[in-house]
């Protein structure tokens, strides 16, 4: 189903070599799905997670009625594994700056850096790059770990674990690259799904097989 483009919102970032935003527009700021996470690690200079409210007193009657019975139907279950779609609009140029946006303000927001997966259907993130320079080994083991943000190149999503968040740069490369990877990581989002592209053509491919 075609997803209609976000406002544009989010800030600039100091994350690593940046690409030319597209047209002159920063990316729109996705919004991670709420919800129930693990807590993460407060980043430098930043604030902790907030504290969770205190729950919520149920009487005796409303706490019977929300247990699930023995034989109780599976579409709840179905439904909460759909990860919620989000669509960042950015040129070819500026599709991995709008990625790094994006991975900011999941992070301010609470995520977990180990809960991203970030895919690049170009050219790879540098922090790729420069980790592959010390052998596909020590690499895969930082992916593994899972303790960070996570930089995979399209050709090697396939080898990459789930995590709660996926984001996708769709910053070049063959077209089949990206029509390959949006399956991959949608089925590798847990919870949310943001792809960073020109809407036509990821709005096309979305329909065609996401």
């Amino acid at each position: 189903m075609p997803l209609i483009p976000e406002e544009p919102q989010i800030h600039e970032s100091a994350q690593g070599p940046r690409a030319t935003p597209a047209s002159g527009r920063t990316a729109p700021t996705p919004r991670p799905v709420p919800g129930p996470r693990p807590a993460a690690p407060s980043r430098p200079g930043r604030p902790g997670p907030l504290r969770p409210a205190p729950p919520m007193q149920r009487t005796p009657r409303e706490v019977a009625a929300a247990k699930p019975g023995p034989s109780g139907p599976a579409a709840p279950a179905a439904a909460a594994a759909t990860p919620q779609i989000q669509l960042i609009p950015a040129s070819v140029e500026g599709a991995l700056d709008a990625a790094e946006e994006a991975v900011d303000l999941l992070l301010d927001s609470g995520r977990a850096p180990g809960d991203v997966l970030v895919i690049t259907t170009g050219a790879q993130h540098p922090w790729a790059d420069h980790e592959l320079s010390f052998g596909e080994a020590s690499y895969w083991a930082q992916h593994d770990a899972g303790d960070d943000v996570f930089y995979a190149d399209a050709a090697v999503v396939s080898r990459a674990a789930s995590r709660p968040v996926v984001v996708v740069a769709v910053n070049g490369g063959p077209s089949a690259a990206a029509a390959g990877a949006l399956p991959l990581a949608h089925a590798r989002a847990g919870a949310l799904l943001i792809v960073c592209g020109d809407p036509q053509q990821i709005n096309s491919l979305l329909g065609a097989g996401v």
